[in-house]
């Protein structure tokens, strides 16, 4: 489906403008025919609605750099990404924030858009665009309501207090600004979502497919809040803010409006689908946006396996019996691929994984996919290849031969496990299992209800988390908003698989030494903002 949301800038995109308007003789007489002024932007609802989705186009996913978050944290490892193995390693600095030198500046360029959008939408003219269209202009409004607290809210998530800006600075205005803190930062984000539910739809028809919904402020506001609550930011374990946690995804539960998809597989590769509550609409028509199965796809296949799963990543997917398989004592190492969560064989390719009308062969000597094989400098360094997200019918993956799914943003599995954790934190176990249960009952999943009690409760809701949301963007700042410590000399491992004599043998070596001290539990402040203001105060540890 072509996405309505690609839009280059407003102030270079005059000819398409133009377009929208080349009826109106009047308006191409008394306008220069190279530019689109800024009076008649904004006081137009097609050029106030290209503003609008030029914001939506600009919003990152966790594609960039082939899942971005995933491979800063313990879940992927990522070939050739020095600035993702810098915060895997814990080395962050202030003048280096390695694979998230970005998230500053965009998530202030999306919040200086939205500033923009409000500051010229009031007084006279806001009342002369909602004369010529008040429900789109209702829903505009939401829309940017929502991008800036969920800009916000990611900004707090990654540095803790911020500063609030909601005003669009001339060049004379002074531009220090003190940190807000992290709970009124949480705050502003709570108040923006309400706000933008009140004025967005449950659904929109197709041609609007991808815009916020009153269920995607919802899902935001959820997991706002279950950060808000957690041992990070919520030191006294105030179950005042459990309680908020808990309300917002029932809330998001009560709507009626989302399920779980049957197959897990597919989840990722149908779009809009009865589990999605919000999600990225990749403009494919136009432009392959991104090229997963060229990045994800095994070298035997001419993929280039950018992005894998670790060792410790494959050892979360319990075995059909419910348990871990350091803790199952049927596991067998030799056989490590049998009986495991369903999602397991939906999410990870491993040595012998059936694909394509063949077996992955991670073996040496000279498995199709080692590095003996094809391409072999392409060959996956931890012994394991992404199945999640890809389409497994493309052959000779490339440039333009490859898909570019939706980004799932937020979905309703998280959703169930959000509540989940804020129930067990209220001391509601039986409520927890219900609900992290649910996840487990998927029709495609039917894993053993979780009966686990205390803190093996917890570590099973963790666990869960980590399984059912891999490479979506969650693990990054779950290890952080919990407070995981990581033993000293702690590696990243791979699988080693040889072959000899028609026998195969496993063992396991580093790929990367992973750390998480404290101070890195919220990134420093990128030094360049420090130098830029007298009042803006460093992270601590930094």
């Amino acid at each position: 489906m072509k996405s309505i949301f690609n839009f280059r800038p407003v102030h270079v995109l005059a000819g398409t403008l133009l377009a929208i308007l080349s009826s109106c003789n009047d308006f191409l007489e008394k306008e220069p025919l190279n530019a689109v002024s800024e009076l008649v932007v904004w006081n137009d609802v097609p050029l106030v609605e290209a503003f609008v989705n030029e914001t939506y186009a600009t919003m990152r996913t966790g594609w960039p750099n082939h899942s971005s978050l995933s491979v800063t944290s313990d879940e992927s490892f990522a070939r050739e990404r020095d600035g993702a193995h810098l915060i895997q390693r814990g080395q962050i600095t202030p003048s280096n924030l390695g694979h998230l030198n970005w998230a500053w500046g965009h998530y202030y360029a999306i919040i200086t858009k939205s500033n923009i959008f409000f500051e010229k939408l009031q007084g006279a003219n806001l009342d002369l665009l909602k004369a010529a269209d008040e429900k789109r202009v209702n829903r505009m409004t939401g829309e940017m309501k929502f991008l800036r607290a969920f800009s916000y809210f990611r900004l707090a998530a990654f540095f803790g207090g911020v500063p609030l800006v909601e005003n669009v600075f001339g060049l004379e205005d002074e531009f220090s600004i003190e940190k807000s803190s992290y709970d009124e930062i949480t705050a502003y984000v709570v108040k923006e979502l309400d706000e933008a539910a009140a004025l967005l739809p449950l659904t929109h028809d197709v041609a609007n497919k991808g815009r916020i919904t009153k269920g995607a402020c919802l899902a935001i506001k959820s997991r706002a809040l279950l950060y808000a609550a957690s041992p990070l930011h919520n030191t006294s374990n105030d179950k005042a803010k459990w309680q908020a946690a808990a309300d917002a995804a029932k809330a998001v539960i009560d709507l009626k409006l989302y399920s779980l998809y049957p197959e897990y597989s597919k989840v990722f590769t149908v779009p809009f689908n009865s589990e999605m509550i919000w999600e990225k609409v990749m403009n494919n028509d136009v432009l392959r946006q991104e090229t997963i199965e060229r990045y994800f796809f095994p070298n035997g296949s001419g993929g280039h396996a950018v992005t894998v799963p670790t060792h410790q990543q494959a050892e979360t997917y319990e075995t059909k019996n419910g348990l871990l398989p350091k803790d199952d004592p049927s596991y067998k190492l030799e056989k490590f691929w049998e009986n495991r969560d369903p999602r397991f064989y939906d999410t990870i390719l491993y040595d012998g994984a059936p694909w394509k009308g063949r077996q992955i062969e991670v073996f040496l000597p000279k498995g199709m996919d080692s590095n003996q094989g094809n391409e072999g400098w392409n060959a996956s360094y931890t012994g394991y290849y992404t199945k999640k997200f890809v389409n497994e019918s493309i052959n000779g993956p490339g440039a333009t031969n490859s898909s570019s799914p939706n980004w799932p943003y937020a979905r309703y599995a998280e959703i169930l496990l959000n509540y989940a954790e804020a129930l067990y934190n209220l001391g509601d176990e039986a409520g927890a299992r219900e609900y992290i249960n649910q996840v487990r009952a998927r029709e495609s999943v039917k894993m053993p209800a979780v009966k686990d009690s205390g803190v093996k409760l917890l570590a099973r809701i963790q666990n869960e988390r980590r399984v059912e949301l891999y490479l979506e963007e969650h693990r990054f700042f779950d290890m952080r908003r919990w407070k995981l410590t990581v033993p000293a000399n702690t590696s990243l491992l791979k699988m080693n698989v040889e072959l000899a004599a028609g026998k195969k043998t496993y063992s396991f070596s580093p790929v990367i030494q992973f750390a998480l001290p404290a101070n890195t539990y919220l990134l420093p402040i990128p030094q360049d903002e420090i130098n830029k203001s007298a009042v803006l105060e460093q992270n601590p540890g930094y």
